[in-house]
């Protein structure tokens, strides 16, 4: 669904779909934690704080299933810093 973010499963990513561009956050999970290694906003969405709601409703939905957090993508880790809601999901 456009402007939501969903979690593909199969290709290890979450999604966020806006004006047809497709936004992603990639990552890898083993043993209750997920790595957030790579995230891709197109350039036709750039400035428009898409990335930023494609993290919250990533973590939003990795909070749900009761999962620790590592921050491998610097986007995602500097989202963290900036937003204390989270922090408590990163693992230590």
């Amino acid at each position: 669904m456009e402007n939501e973010v969903s979690n593909n499963r199969t290709h290890h990513r979450y999604e966020l779909t806006v004006d047809g561009h497709l936004a992603a956050a990639h990552y890898r999970i083993a043993d209750g934690v997920i790595t957030f290694i790579h995230t891709e906003v197109p350039p036709e969405l750039g400035g428009k704080g898409i990335g930023s709601k494609l993290i919250k409703g990533a973590l939003d939905q990795v909070r749900a299933d009761g999962l620790k957090v590592i921050a491998q993508c610097p986007f995602v880790k500097a989202f963290i810093d900036k937003n204390a809601a989270y922090q408590d999901l990163l693992k230590s």
